[in-house]
């Protein structure tokens, strides 16, 4: 099975994973993902797959080589985000000219470089498209695709390679993907998570992340009488998100600038919760923006003269950045492997995170290799197949390097 044919079945299962959820893993569909692919790895030879009780998939293709050859573990996520619908998913393959693609007549859904000019980058590729309704899910399937085809080539060539440890994770969409990873039964000496962008990216920096959610409590009184007397919790909280900063979010943020992201609001005048993101490439910065949350609290409640507004602050993950620079060679080991593969590295921050930010601070350093996706959490979501070709490519260099 080639690397699309993979990806293609992969995609067929629904895999969203809920931030609402506080089951392990937070939704029950992702485990029969989890199971397939545990199949899939023992009819290929890898004996010792297997799934626990938590949804992880492990498994451990053993050493071949008579040299000592460090373990490397290759890691990519099972979950799609809750952002988009996951289906049924409808995903086709075109041959993408330059004009726009037509994914659902129905609808009158196009993809098109005037809104995506990356794009651009794609002209006489194969490109894997929705039709206009779901997510793809290329984050993160397509880096399961990408390790699968690796390992079964691995397999084939009977090439001389050290330990390959090989995990898969539930949740990661969700911040919790590293929550129960068992790194010392995963057995490596370092790994890569294959969960990214376009071909090239090579990325050990990413964001501080954390979560907020936002309490306002009301007081409710027939309008006809409320002078004085009602205080609006939804009025409040647009209060509450009208005090901070306007630039910084992330449809005017781009490269290290950080950001604060109202993701969702709900509620009525009684109460009305609102959920943010927080993200900066800076602890420094981070730490002040998650301050200056408090501080809007604050005011609100200076304001009125009652506390009806509270933050509670959830730290998800930090930068990796201070972790990998130790640990250098494994991002030179992907940028050999890259340019022996006709690739030029690209080391840029990643605007997000990976499994690879909490394992590296627990021990695992973990770097970052692209898929070759584009439009992730988006119902415009595509990706190459030239790209997933070249990507499991470099993993099997990766893998088979002695040099490193």
């Amino acid at each position: 099975m080639n690397v699309s044919e993979r990806f293609l079945k992969y995609v067929s299962y629904p895999t969203m994973s809920c931030e609402e959820s506080n089951t392990v893993p937070t939704t029950e569909k992702q485990k029969v993902l989890g199971e397939a692919l545990v199949a899939e790895l023992r009819t290929m030879g890898v004996d010792n797959a297997r799934m626990d009780e938590f949804g992880y998939v492990y498994a451990k293709l053993h050493s071949n080589s008579a040299k000592k050859r460090p373990a490397i573990g290759l890691i990519a996520h099972m979950d799609t985000s809750p952002a988009a619908s996951d289906g049924p998913i409808t995903a086709k393959v075109v041959k993408y000219a330059g004009d726009p693609v037509l994914l659902n007549a129905e609808k009158d859904i196009y993809l098109s470089r005037d809104e995506y000019p990356a794009l651009d980058n794609y002209i006489g590729d194969r490109l894997i498209v929705t039709d206009g309704t779901t997510l793809l899910g290329a984050d993160d399937k397509a880096g399961i695709a990408e390790i699968m085809t690796a390992i079964e080539k691995l397999i084939a060539s009977g090439a001389e390679h050290g330990d390959i440890c090989i995990g898969f994770t539930p949740d990661e969409e969700v911040g919790r993907g590293a929550d129960k990873f068992d790194i010392k039964a995963f057995g490596a000496d370092y790994a890569y998570t294959i969960d990214g962008g376009s071909l090239g990216e090579l990325e050990y920096e990413n964001f501080n992340a954390a979560a907020a959610r936002v309490t306002v409590l009301g007081v409710s009184i027939h309008p006809g009488s409320a002078k004085n007397k009602m205080k609006n919790a939804v009025t409040i909280a647009m209060e509450y998100n009208s005090l901070l900063p306007a630039m910084d979010v992330p449809e005017m943020t781009e490269g290290y600038e950080g950001f604060h992201h109202l993701c969702d609001i709900k509620g009525d005048i009684e109460k009305t919760e609102m959920t943010y993101i927080i993200r900066d490439h800076s602890r420094e910065q981070f730490e002040k923006r998650k301050a200056y949350m408090q501080k809007a609290a604050e005011e609100i409640n200076r304001k009125y003269g009652k506390e009806l507004v509270s933050v509670q602050l959830r730290d998800s993950y930090y930068n990796m950045r201070e972790i990998i620079e130790e640990h250098k060679y494994t991002v030179e080991r992907a940028e050999k492997a890259m340019k022996a593969c006709g690739v030029e590295p690209r080391i840029i921050p990643i605007r997000g995170g990976t499994d690879g930010a909490r394992l590296s601070f627990e021990g695992l350093p973990c770097p970052n290799i692209c898929t070759g996706g584009e439009n992730f959490h988006s119902r415009f979501e595509y990706i190459s197949i030239e790209s997933m070709e070249k990507i499991t490519d470099i993993i099997y260099s990766i893998i088979t390097d002695e040099d490193i």
